[in-house]
């Protein structure tokens, strides 16, 4: 879906203008901002109920705000969706619409639209918003889901190696003595997981897969002499102390799934896909680049 820049734009300064705007519940009070971080929590506030097409949200001296366009505003920041819904971000949208109307009507009032000052901005806001459009709607033509399947397969998974994996649990002592002492509970039957909460002093028991070359060489010589479900009979020193180490399993790696690599891989075909579309602007145009002086700069000299 195509976003209204303008419309956003509009949106965030009007926003800036007033300060900021918040929603408050019984809990807690969220900012309305453009940038908000993630939250976990489902939303479960009422939704806004269905208004006909064309609907007015305000009037400002008689020129009309429609609730579209304030739902416009809505749909196109998910970080603002992700955290209220549209009924409760519609009534302080109003007011930044509203003062964002006033601006602009005391603006025209002023004549601003006629000034040199607004020629020159609007100018460099055309050319940026242009800019911005092409770039991303280029990029967005290369980069598909079929691209990022592709390059998934092609430059991951066919060439992924398969390791053997080992996963382990382990306490974590200052001294020998005392990880003896945690060594003698787990041969009278007590439980892994409650003497390593007894004794240990890395709060992650559990090391979960990994890889021999991940881990300090005394420590992986340890967990390699155990069967599975076995633990060190004698404590293991390495330069962070003393582990009492269980084997919990040992598996051969496997490729990582696509949903958890396709961040990644869809921000290296980003990469790649700007630096083929300058390539291609370079290839298709005359450049010429001129000094201080006025003097030409010569093509390779230019490219240094």
């Amino acid at each position: 879906m195509q976003k209204n820049y303008v419309l956003v734009g509009a949106v965030v300064v009007a926003a800036a203008a007033l300060g900021a705007f918040y929603y408050a519940d019984n809990t807690n009070e969220v900012a309305l901002k453009p940038n908000l971080p993630k939250v976990q929590t489902q939303n479960t506030a009422p939704k806004a109920a269905p208004q006909a097409k064309g609907a007015v949200a305000a009037r400002v001296n008689g020129e009309i705000i429609t609730m579209d366009e304030i739902k416009k505003g809505y749909d196109d920041n998910p970080q603002i969706t992700e955290q209220v819904s549209f009924a409760e971000f519609y009534p302080k949208a109003v007011d930044v619409f509203v003062n964002g109307k006033l601006l602009y009507q005391a603006a025209e009032k002023a004549k601003v639209l006629e000034t040199a000052e607004f020629e020159n901005e609007l100018k460099i806001l055309k050319e940026d918003l242009a800019r911005k459009i092409y770039l991303e709607d280029a990029v967005a033509a290369k980069v598909t889901p079929e691209a990022i399947q592709s390059f998934y397969q092609t430059e991951y998974v066919s060439k992924f190696v398969s390791k053997k994996e080992m996963s382990a649990k382990h306490i974590l002592v200052e001294d020998e003595a005392t990880a003896k002492k945690a060594i003698e509970k787990l041969q009278k039957g007590e439980d892994f997981d409650a003497v390593a909460k007894e004794f240990t002093k890395d709060k992650t028991v559990d090391l979960g897969y990994f890889t021999d070359d991940l881990m300090v060489p005394e420590f992986t010589a340890a967990v390699k002499a155990l069967n599975v479900g076995e633990y060190t009979k004698a404590p293991v020193k390495t330069q962070f102390g003393y582990h009492v180490v269980l084997l919990t399993d040992v598996r051969d790696s496997a490729p990582l799934p696509l949903k958890d690599l396709e961040p990644q891989i869809k921000n290296i075909l980003n990469q790649q896909a700007v630096a083929e579309i300058f390539d291609k602007l370079y290839k298709e145009s005359k450049i010429e680049r001129y000094d201080l002086d006025g003097k030409e700069i010569p093509e390779k000299e230019a490219e240094k």
